[in-house]
């Protein structure tokens, strides 16, 4: 099956079944050590994750860990341009669950990206991104610990995908023609726009279906969180993108009321069952001049419409939702991305569950994590229904590489919501527990440790790891 590696011998696959992993309990789990900085903070990553489960399971569980190669070190053991090898694809897929450290983009070969190959060959379609405080991690916020969202970005579409052709490119030069002298002027709307003729061009595609079913698991994650957090706000730029990134918040809404119709409420309709709760006798009218501040100012059909829309809503859903029972429902919500990243300064604890598409959510996640102490704190996952990786998000810092120096916490708390995936949450608890008790009692790595007041010698990135290990309790 491998031509230059040999899966573990004691071990189990894990499965799938209706997009959930089905967990032995002595998966089978391979990993890619990462170029640069990956030489030391995967080390510190996995005795951190071995320490929790033998803590956590007394042997009863164990990892069997699985080692395959991608980037720099593939180059190395496959030869020329062997960035991501199929042995590498066959034991991922064979196996299902993986984790990574980070990796370089090569330079030639033919992939732009090793991670964005990754979510593309496994369909990874959700990109997870946890953004939450550890007391003590210093912030250039003074209220980080406010934020405390999870960031769900559709990762297989969007201008990600790749399809794009350089400026003076005979496809592309083609392509601006025919829009420019057929497509552009048979739709009225575009007026007389025009594509320059020595542009660059790329394509954004946003899809129902793909759009749905990461909404559909933005839903199904809210769902598990406490009440005060029961939230998902769909991130688009639907008022410019009408067709995108508009059609993506309108998707969200449809899967919301129609798969979990008994579970979820949408903004609007919180307004209407509130302004109604409030005031039993309220008339349908005045209900949607509550919803509408400026009902008043519209045209009498659009009167019509928003009147409509309050009868239809209290037709269907108040006996369902009204009384107060859409309080203790899942909230969904939208809004524009260029206001949520200021809404996340300003208003974060207002937000739990955000839901966007791929560009968006890429600036979005890496806003956030800047919130509550960098990169070096912020884990990730790409997840579909048959696969899941899990990565360190940041870069391959090489100048750093081998100096047992570099924040292993990425990774580390990847490998925490890995566990969490598998259903492990006892041992992904104490790594929490670990991590947030290290840097509370100072116990950092040097990135961290500059920005303390007053600044405190920092630990190695092996050192950091052992912390953690010893405040598990």
């Amino acid at each position: 099956m491998y031509d230059k590696i040999t899966a573990p011998t004691t071990g189990a696959k894990i499965t799938f079944k209706n997009g959930e992993p089905v967990v032995p309990d002595h998966p089978i789990i391979p990993f890619i050590q990462g170029d640069g900085t990956g030489i030391d903070i995967w080390p510190a990553a996995q005795k951190v994750l071995d320490a929790a489960v033998a803590k956590a399971y007394k042997g009863k569980r164990k990892i069997s860990w699985f080692k395959v190669f991608a980037g720099d070190e593939a180059f190395e053991v496959y030869g020329t341009y062997q960035y991501l090898p199929q042995d590498t694809l066959t034991a991922i897929k064979e196996y299902g669950v993986a984790i990574k450290g980070p990796l370089t983009t090569p330079i030639g070969g033919g992939i732009r990206s090793l991670n964005v190959a990754l979510r593309q060959i496994f369909d990874l379609y959700a990109c997870v991104r946890p953004c939450r405080y550890y007391p003590g991690t210093p912030s250039p916020h003074k209220t980080p610990e406010k934020l405390d969202v999870i960031i769900y970005r559709e990762n297989t579409e969007d201008i990600y995908l790749g399809i794009e052709w350089r400026q003076g490119s005979e496809v592309g030069d083609r392509l601006i023609s025919i829009l420019n002298k057929e497509l552009i002027p048979a739709t009225p709307e575009h007026g007389n726009k025009q594509i320059p003729l020595d542009s660059g061009i790329g394509i954004k595609p946003i899809s129902k279906t793909g759009s749905q079913r990461l909404v559909r698991r933005a839903i199904k994650h809210a769902l598990l969180l406490p009440l005060n957090k029961k939230m998902v706000t769909l991130v688009h730029k639907g008022n410019i993108m009408k067709y995108t990134e508009g059609a993506f918040r309108d998707w969200g809404y449809e899967l919301a009321v129609s798969e979990f119709r008994s579970e979820c409420v949408t903004e609007r309709e919180s307004w209407i069952l509130s302004n109604k709760e409030n005031n039993p006798n309220l008339s349908l009218e005045d209900n949607a001049r509550m919803v509408e501040p400026g009902f008043d100012a519209l045209t009498s059909d659009k009167q019509a419409q928003m009147v409509e829309e309050v009868k239809t809503v209290l037709d269907s859903i108040w006996e369902s939702h009204g009384k107060g029972k859409w309080k203790v429902m899942v909230m969904v919500n939208d809004r524009i991305a260029d206001s949520i990243f200021q809404q996340i300064q300003t208003r974060p604890d207002e937000y739990s569950v955000l839901a966007t598409m791929n560009l968006n959510g890429d600036y979005l996640s890496d806003a956030a994590a800047a919130i509550v102490g960098g990169l070096g704190m912020g884990p990730g996952a790409n997840i579909g229904d048959e696969c899941a990786v899990f990565e360190a998000t940041h870069g391959t810092a090489p100048k750093h590489a081998g100096l047992d120096r570099i924040n292993p916490g990425s990774v580390i708390l990847s490998g925490v919501m890995m566990l969490e995936y598998l259903g492990w949450q006892e041992a992904a608890d104490l790594i929490k527990k670990g991590l947030g008790d290290a840097i509370a009692n100072r116990q950092v790595t040097y990135d961290l440790a500059r920005l303390l007041e007053p600044p405190v010698e920092p630990l190695k990135c092996s050192e950091f790891a052992e912390a953690i290990i010893k405040h598990f309790g």
